[in-house]
């Protein structure tokens, strides 16, 4: 479905009951790169990845498509940075009851300070119910970067909200492929290297297979179905090799 036919801002089903936003943007001097959230729809909706603050307009309309912006209950995101959490006080101001949702570090050395109302803060291994959703937060410091990264996964739909991880460049034009996405994503990551190669990246990247995801719902291009497992564990084995 297509929301704002100027960006070329759509939204799919992606899992049950779970939707990517995506917006297609151009790079200068890079061409084609997408920009996407995911929206939960349960008793207590969540949005994961506000977007850059300047997407605000075209990301609300996307989620008033789907459902009421008013009823948000949560507004998660994986770590601290414009795209991650750029428009969260939008989202805040638009949805009264809503609150944000980072890890337990983020709160402390940015989004206390930042979000115009507290964050609901996550331990490592703490799950938040949405209803028919759990959400699971893991701590994964440097991974793929930044001291306060964590990821989400929910456990019902074993959907993977994996950030930064297996981005892919290009617009984005298949919301949920099955193909590969490691060889576009490494082949993104070359030249910028903005992972952080630290000595627990690989066991991350293992602690995160053995929770058996089954889509992967990636911040940057296509979402992907299939063996997430076997996926994180070959995206561990590239990064070992380049350390």
């Amino acid at each position: 479905m297509i929301t704002n036919s100027q960006s070329g801002t759509n939204v799919h089903e992606i899992a049950d009951g779970i939707y990517r936003i995506n917006t297609p943007v151009g790079l200068p001097g890079a061409g084609q790169f997408s920009f996407n959230q995911y929206l939960v729809l349960d008793d207590a909706p969540m949005l994961l990845h506000t977007g850059l603050r300047g997407l605000f307009p075209v990301v609300s309309e996307a989620v008033a498509a789907l459902m009421p912006i008013e009823n948000l209950r949560y507004v998660g995101f994986s770590h601290f940075e414009a795209d991650e959490c750029g428009a969260l006080n939008q989202f805040l101001a638009a949805a009264p009851h809503a609150v944000p949702v980072c890890g337990q570090l983020a709160a402390l050395v940015s989004v206390n300070d930042y979000a115009d109302r507290a964050p609901r803060a996550l331990a490592d291994g703490e799950d938040l119910d949405l209803g028919h959703h759990r959400m699971r937060w893991f701590d994964t410091p440097h991974v793929p970067h930044a001291w306060e990264c964590g990821l989400m996964m929910d456990i019902t739909t074993r959907t993977f909200f994996c950030g930064d991880l297996f981005t892919q460049g290009g617009a984005g034009v298949e919301a949920l492929t099955e193909s590969d996405i490691l060889e576009p994503s490494e082949a993104f990551r070359g030249p910028m290297d903005y992972f952080a190669h630290a000595p627990q990246t690989v066991g991350m990247l293992e602690r995160l297979a053995r929770e058996a995801p089954r889509t992967l719902a990636c911040m940057h291009g296509s979402a992907w179905r299939g063996d997430g497992a076997g996926l994180l564990r070959e995206l561990g084995s590239r990064l070992a090799q380049a350390r």
